[in-house]
């Protein structure tokens, strides 16, 4: 099931709210959300939900382990053991057929691939399973004694298929007490709308012009087309995205859970560095926290520690050496920004620096869609016309002048525009009310246009389903 269907939204949606609000325990409420997030999960994989299950169940009774051994061998030997099941379980899931694939490859063999489906949103609940394992060890958060409060906590529904990637710490008080004022709700239902209309109006429109262009054989894209499409697709991306996580987030919030933001409008960035301060904070904290400092070969690496980030950043996103390219190539310009350090980055004009990250970016997104190596070397081709494609063609002319309204809202709205609204509203009694009316208008006719537009969608996946 995805958010961005009719059925979820007003039909699930309303009904587990009413369940929800109908009960005044907390231990009801949290079996109520256990149920709903189970069928949730099962709507669309009926099989996966017992993996869910019984990974969550080894992780119980492990983390037990912990608490039990404290200062003692057993601990240690429960979180590796831990740790080591998590990423079995997905590297049997997720990178199994990559494996064998490559091994065949390396020394010609012929070795049956397994074709393992993947179960969605495995290497979001996998990863959250891990820091709520390993906090337990670092005594960063207490051992979950009651395995439905656990259970709950990894299958919630809001962010269980596509992130964020929420830490047991950030929520550990609210699963045991929780309330759900009408400032809430307002703020969860607004946020939700928002997301929705960014996923729905904005980034499912920018994805034809990728598809128009990208769909098929690219070598006769002319540069400045290549260049169009591959921007249109960061902007698709980041929309599609950030709209899951602001659902995710006011879904979150109308049941009483506040979830860290995963984006902060990140191409206002001035390098790239930043970019990863902003864009999908969730995972970007979650490697510095967990994998950055561990020792290589015996004591820390600072560097070496870097590139494993990155390394392993780029293949979480998927089973595919561009996302392992991708992930490398943000490492090297963060090395390179590193190495520079700071106060040499200042010094760099503000507009040289703007124009220097936003070709990075822009490249790197190209490197994210392209799983096909060939294709991929078509793409970096093209960006300089060795293809001989042609600088400039009308095609490009004409999808823009197409689509110039889109275009121009979603620029306007990769940038703080509605933010900076709020704030000068804010300091005039008067202007704050117009806004606050202003406010409710838009997000009902947001979410008029979302639901006219989601009539004739019979799939409408988030991108980020598949990592």
């Amino acid at each position: 099931m995805v958010f961005s269907s009719l059925f979820f939204l007003y039909f699930f949606l309303p009904v587990c709210v009413i369940f929800y609000a109908a009960s005044k325990k907390i231990q009801t409420r949290n079996f109520i959300l256990i149920a709903f997030s189970l069928f949730f999960y099962a709507w669309g994989e009926p099989l996966c939900v017992y993996m869910l299950i019984i990974s969550t169940a080894v992780n119980y009774l492990l983390g037990l382990i912990i608490e039990v051994n404290r200062g003692r061998f057993g601990a240690k030997a429960a979180v590796f053991s831990a740790v080591a099941f998590n990423i079995a379980v997905l590297g049997i899931f997720k990178y199994s057929g990559f494996i064998v694939e490559n091994i065949n490859s390396i020394f010609g063999l012929h070795l049956d691939v397994p074709d393992i489906k993947l179960p969605i949103g495995i290497s979001f609940y996998t990863f959250q399973i891990i820091s709520y394992i390993v906090d337990c060890y670092w005594e960063k958060v207490e051992v979950q004694k009651s395995f439905s409060k656990l259970l709950m906590y990894v299958s919630l529904f809001p962010q269980l298929v596509a992130g964020p990637i929420v830490r047991y710490s950030s929520i550990e008080s609210e699963i045991n007490s929780r309330r759900t004022t009408l400032d809430d709700l307002y703020a969860g239902i607004s946020r939700m709308i928002i997301g929705l209309a960014k996923k729905v109006i904005i980034s499912n429109n920018l994805s034809m012009i990728v598809d128009s262009f990208f769909g098929s054989d690219i070598k006769g894209i002319s540069v400045v087309g290549t260049w169009y499409a591959v921007i249109i697709y960061a902007m698709q991306i980041y929309f599609d995205f950030s709209g899951y996580s602001d659902m995710a987030i006011g879904l979150g919030r109308i049941f009483g859970f506040h979830f860290d933001e995963n984006f902060n409008y990140p191409f206002i960035c001035k390098d790239v560095s930043e970019f990863w301060q902003r864009w999908h904070i969730s995972l970007s904290t979650f490697f510095r926290d967990y994998l950055l400092y561990i020792p290589i070969f015996g004591r820390r690496r600072k560097y070496g520690g870097l590139f494993l980030v990155w390394f392993c950043t780029g293949l979480w996103h998927g089973a595919s050496w561009n996302y392992v390219i991708w992930g490398l190539y943000f490492g090297v310009f963060i090395f390179l920004e590193q190495l520079m350090g700071k106060k040499r980055m200042r010094k760099i004009p503000v507009a040289v620096r703007h124009i220097y990250n936003k070709i990075v970016i822009i490249i790197g997104f190209g490197i994210f869609y392209f799983e096909d190596m060939g294709r991929l070397g078509d793409f970096f081709k093209n960006l300089i016309g060795l293809n001989g494609n042609s600088f400039a063609d009308a095609y490009v002319s004409i999808s823009f002048s197409n689509n110039v309204f889109l275009i121009t809202a979603a620029v306007l709205f990769c940038f703080p525009a509605a933010k900076l609204i709020n704030t000068l509203s804010a300091k005039h009694p008067a202007a704050a009310y117009i806004a606050s009316v202003s406010k409710i208008a838009v997000n009902i006719s947001l979410l008029l246009v979302s639901s006219i537009l989601l009539v004739d969608a019979t799939n409408n996946p988030f991108l980020y389903f598949r990592f």
